[in-house]
């Protein structure tokens, strides 16, 4: 599972953690040397019990559409004849819409002092703050607590009317109030996917929204997976044998229903495992983050 894939020395956005150019064509090398690419397909076909996968099968997924996937993964992986699977939000996509995740990812670029940031989200939220940092602000594998707490609280933890207006205001305060000029920053265009599909890269959906799925009702899970097989159709990528990718991981039995119900074939958590065909629910497969994987250290003799 990857999303950003760039180097930050050549980005306007450098503090954004991301894979570099360097470390993700070393991270292939390693992943060419150890393990066997497979295609969406083979992936579906195994699922049904249609298809034997290989030992070591290697299933590339990258996540949110960035132009990185465009610019910078889809040339490499062009060049070794493998496919990747990519999941774009449709709404980013299509609109211009640049969604919240990124807003707050942004966010934390923009403030050379992380507690700055918490002070000004502290006035927003006032005397529920205190709670709210007891429950929230504990350190993670990745992020130290300061940031662990912006990305929850900002992210879920509020409700949503709450975190947009939140999120908005620091943003058009501290980062851009043309979202649209940014968002072309950030996402591929719907032209640029339909050539990665018709060089052979396969396209799945992430949602409409890139909403938090289990919080939504029924009717707007069908909504949200309605619109983003009108956007799958529209730049040429498969609606029969489909793939979805759960926005922040986050899925439950209802939208389980409603995935079979439009003829979903797999679908894709955030869950921290390898996948076993065999044994794993198709609609409920694990995956393993790049950071889990070894990137070569080229400062050692």
């Amino acid at each position: 599972m990857y999303h950003y894939v760039r180097d930050p020395e050549l980005s306007r956005y450098p503090r954004i953690k991301v894979r570099s150019t360097r470390e993700f064509r070393d991270q292939l090398d390693y992943l060419a040397a150890h393990f066997t690419p497979v295609t969406a397909q083979q992936v579906i076909a195994a699922c049904r019990g249609e298809y034997d996968l290989p030992p070591n099968a290697l299933w590339l997924t990258f996540d949110d559409g960035y132009l990185d996937h465009y610019v910078t993964v889809f040339p490499l992986l062009h060049d070794r004849g493998w496919q990747g699977s990519f999941f774009a939000p449709a709404r980013a996509v299509m609109e211009g819409k640049l969604l919240d995740v990124n807003k707050i990812h942004l966010l934390l670029a923009a403030y050379d002092n992380i507690n700055i940031l918490v002070s000004e989200i502290r006035r927003d939220i006032g005397a529920a703050f205190e709670q709210l940092w007891s429950a929230h602000a504990a350190a993670d594998a990745y992020d130290p607590p300061e940031v662990v707490f912006v990305k929850k609280v900002l992210q879920q933890v509020l409700p949503q009317r709450d975190r947009t207006r939140i999120v908005n205001n620091l943003f058009a305060r501290h980062v851009s109030s043309d979202e649209r000029a940014i968002a072309s920053e950030f996402y591929m265009s719907p032209d640029q996917i339909r050539l990665m599909v018709r060089s052979g890269m396969f396209f799945g959906s992430h949602g409409y929204d890139h909403s938090w799925m289990n919080s939504l009702t029924a009717e707007e899970q069908v909504r949200e997976v309605r619109l983003s097989l009108d956007f799958l159709n529209d730049v040429g990528a498969p609606i029969n044998n489909w793939v979805m990718c759960y926005p922040y991981g986050a899925y439950n039995q209802s939208l389980l229903q409603t995935l079979r119900r439009f003829g979903c074939s797999v679908g894709l958590t955030t869950q921290s495992a390898v996948a076993d065909v065999a044994r794993d629910t198709a609609l409920e497969l694990p995956r393993l983050d790049t950071n889990e994987f070894p990137v070569l250290d080229r400062s050692l003799p």
